[in-house]
């Protein structure tokens, strides 16, 4: 197992500049607005031949009620119980803070191997302000600049020496489990639909923020989870506004993310609001997810308080045939995240989904299908009265399921016709629910001779 190091500090201090600058990557949000880390997020962070998991929290305030802000408070304690070592980020610039006191004297009731990192040292005459940090009696301070980098070596001789029994095969181990990878599954929707409750009632614990509050989420968050025999990586996203609604930097970051998440995911789990069934947001992200590639599944949620929910199906089926005919077929799951009923539905039906977007299907199976196809529906003639000849299918990838079809005049062939053979690809090999690309291209049936 590896050491969990867990970022700690009062809001804008550049916690989430730090963490970024461990894992090799910029996943987590960062802005000049202090508060944008809300939930906790773990990434493989290493420095030298150090290897760890970095866990940045959200900034410490002095609130115990149930505001936003003691909530965000709590989750930084959860992930506290489990640290090996305790990064606690100040901010040189400012000097030591009343808050910085406050927190230094309940972190040194905890027991747990503490680094002060002040943070922000660009210049070296911020050096002998570090020195005042040595008031909060938490050890020597150490100078660095997370944006820059500079100092990390310093951050790594504190680090080796508090994790001695280090193992030096953990690298190599890292790798082979990342090249195995878990089945990433990014929960999606538009804001207060309950993307987050929903992860937190499939991994069975309090993991991520959660409120009356609409957008409480804005990073993407990853929860590596094990649903039976399958390793699964949830990926809680920023709920989705319509452009025109995102005004402020910071949502657009947000927005960003999330659509990054669905490009990196796997299965998409589309979660709409059962009081408003697939609106116009619901299905602009839809449809997105399809001209990604990834496989998606429809989930209703608060479905316990739908009052007539035929009605609210048939209003759905409606919606779908109308104006999202890429997903025909696809499966939908009735659910409440909130109360747990029929949470259970979910997980099969996102393996099933994944088990369809990597089908395969033979070259032989393809041209039975396709020779049955022409002989009940011939393509149109071409705008010459040329016939458009189609010769032979193949199946070059998977991930969606991706066609190729030869002809003597691809070019020629209407869209609605392409549909035509869609459709019937869907119909003929159950390819129901996930993305299918057709390219037509030019040429003779490579097999022939």
């Amino acid at each position: 197992m590896k050491p969990n190091i867990v970022i700690v500090g009062r809001p804008n201090v550049g916690k989430s500049t730090l963490f970024n600058r461990l894992v090799g990557k910029r996943d987590a949000i960062v802005d000049d607005h202090p508060g944008v880390t809300r939930d906790r997020r773990e990434g493989n962070g290493k420095i030298g031949d150090l290897s760890f998991i970095a866990i940045d929290t959200a900034g410490l305030e002095d609130a115990f009620d149930d505001s936003l802000s003691a909530r965000m408070r709590r989750q930084t304690e959860i992930a506290i119980v489990d640290a090996d070592v305790v990064i606690f980020v100040v901010d040189a610039r400012a000097g030591v803070t009343p808050v910085d006191k406050y927190f230094a004297n309940w972190l040194r009731t905890l027991s747990l191997p503490i680094i002060v990192l002040a943070n922000k040292c660009e210049g070296i005459r911020l050096t002998p302000g570090v020195y005042d940090f040595y008031s909060l009696g938490l050890g020597d301070p150490i100078p660095v600049s997370a944006e820059h980098g500079t100092g990390i070596n310093l951050l790594y001789e504190a680090v080796a020496e508090l994790l001695p029994d280090r193992d030096p095969t953990i690298i190599e181990d890292n790798y082979v489990e990342q090249k195995r990878g878990p089945l990433r599954l990014a929960i999606v929707g538009r804001p207060n639909v309950g993307k987050s409750t929903l992860v937190n009632a499939l991994i069975g614990q309090e993991r991520l923020l959660t409120g009356p509050e609409a957008g409480v989420t804005r990073d993407s968050i990853t929860v590596e989870w094990k649903y039976k025999d399958h390793k699964i990586a949830l990926v809680d996203t920023a709920g989705l506004r319509r452009k025109s609604r995102v005004f402020k930097k910071l949502e657009e970051l947000s927005v960003e993310d999330a659509r990054r998440a669905i490009q990196y995911a796997e299965v998409v789990a589309l979660i709409l609001d059962g009081e408003h069934i697939l609106e116009r947001q619901d299905l602009t992200i839809g449809r997105h997810v399809i001209e990604e590639g990834r496989s998606l599944v429809l989930v209703i949620n608060k479905w316990d308080i739908i009052s007539d929910k035929g009605a609210a199906l048939n209003s759905l089926r409606d919606r779908l045939d109308k104006s999202f005919p890429q997903a025909a077929g696809i499966t939908t799951v009735k659910l409440s995240a909130l109360t747990g009923k029929n949470i259970d539905k979910l997980m099969p039906a996102v393996l099933k989904s994944y088990e369809t977007w990597n089908r395969r299907v033979s070259t032989a199976q393809l041209n039975n299908w396709l020779a049955g196809v022409l002989e009940r529906h011939p393509p149109p003639l071409a705008a010459n009265k040329r016939r458009i000849r189609l010769r032979y299918a193949t199946q070059p990838k998977a991930r969606p399921p991706t066609f190729a079809i030869f002809g003597n005049r691809p070019e020629d062939l209407p869209d609605s016709y392409i549909r035509y053979l869609e459709n019937s690809l869907r119909d003929e090999f159950n390819l129901n629910g996930t993305p299918i690309r057709i390219n037509m291209r030019k040429g003779k049936n490579p097999y022939s001779n």
